[in-house]
């Protein structure tokens, strides 16, 4: 069956089905195409949690849908590809406490620690996270939290990405280290102690990328996600979360020349027809492979599976179903996120 075809099948059961079928921006084409909405984590999350759709289908990372059935417990989240995000896979509970007796090893007492997780965390992390009365963020809310976080005037434990927690230190002139490399003193005299995860696709763009590009095109503006190294983000022009990347560059005229260091499925989609947008990375696509694992055939296959079979099969099929006492806290610490932001 051919791509048309394979989108007008799916569109059909979803009608069928009342469902809600939501893609993040970093999807492929033919995925984003068909979508009632696209956006990143936490605009999907909210569009679901709004949406009169009980049924919720979601083409993302697993990460992603958990946050969606935690906010919204009473839809069903229904995702075609259990995809894990590489970096929401560096920590779970047993990393997370090792990290917090380390810093207790330095002489920091845990009522003294105010955990962040990035919102690229399982959804047992984050209960983690809303135990101890921490609070969940995304690369678009950052500062906001950042901000509530430096007012309790504690440690900020950020996790699991150190470049987001160290930029974000950096941009506010304070001092950070990441744990398990620094030593005590370093933890005891830091204000921001990172965890050590990491994005592989931001992790490509590079000073020398930059350089490249500023040598060949005189006028080109550089746009990062935060994501990327304290070393890239440093030297760019823009440095921004997915939407925030998106209305940047669309603001922009056609003829400025503009490089980007993010994901290239939603880089290519950016000013169609404009021969002044590149990709940051010259020597390497940076493209998610666990957000592109999802296809239209696998959408495809979980809506026939519960069209066919019933609800029972369905949960079979890759509904999101978490535990009550995970999802209770996890929700403590998204709730509080949305209400900062």
């Amino acid at each position: 069956m051919d791509k048309r075809h394979l989108q007008e099948e799916i569109l059909s059961h979803v009608e069928r089905l009342d469902a809600l079928l939501v893609a993040h921006f970093y999807q492929k084409d033919e995925v984003v195409e068909i979508a009632h909405a696209s956006g990143d984590s936490l605009e999907l999350a909210k569009i679901a949690k709004e949406s009169p759709h009980s049924t919720i289908v979601f083409c993302g990372v697993a990460f992603m849908g958990q946050s969606v059935k935690v906010l919204s417990p009473n839809k069903r989240v229904i995702m075609p590809k259990l995809a894990c995000c590489s970096m929401a896979r560096m920590i779970d509970d047993s990393y997370f406490d090792s990290n917090i007796e380390m810093i207790k090893q330095a002489g920091i007492r845990e009522d003294d620690i105010f955990p962040i997780t990035y919102i690229n965390s399982s959804a047992s992390v984050k209960a983690k996270v809303g135990r101890m009365g921490g609070v969940v963020c995304t690369s678009s809310n950052a500062q906001k939290i950042f901000d509530f976080a430096l007012a309790q005037n504690k440690k900020i434990f950020f996790m699991p990405d150190r470049c987001l927690g160290i930029n974000l230190a950096n941009k506010n002139g304070l001092k950070s280290c990441i744990i398990g490399e620094a030593s005590a003193k370093e933890i005891l005299e830091s204000d921001v102690l990172v965890y050590n995860g990491f994005c592989s696709v931001h992790q490509i763009f590079s000073v020398d990328d930059i350089e490249a590009y500023r040598r060949e095109y005189k006028d080109i503006l550089i746009v990062s996600h935060p994501e990327c190294s304290p070393e890239v983000v440093e030297r760019s022009d823009f440095v921004g979360s997915t939407s925030q990347i998106i209305k940047f560059v669309e603001s922009l005229d056609k003829n400025i020349p503009v490089a980007i260091a993010t994901e290239s499925n939603l880089v290519n989609r950016l000013r169609r027809g404009s021969n002044n947008t590149f990709i940051l990375s010259r020597n390497e696509i940076p493209q998610c492979p666990t957000m592109n694992e999802t296809s239209l055939p696998d959408i495809l296959r979980v809506l026939e599976s519960f069209d066919s079979n019933g609800s029972d099969m369905f949960k079979s099929m890759n509904e999101v179903v978490i535990p009550n006492e995970v999802a209770k806290y996890a929700k403590i610490a998204l709730d509080r996120m949305l209400e900062l932001s």
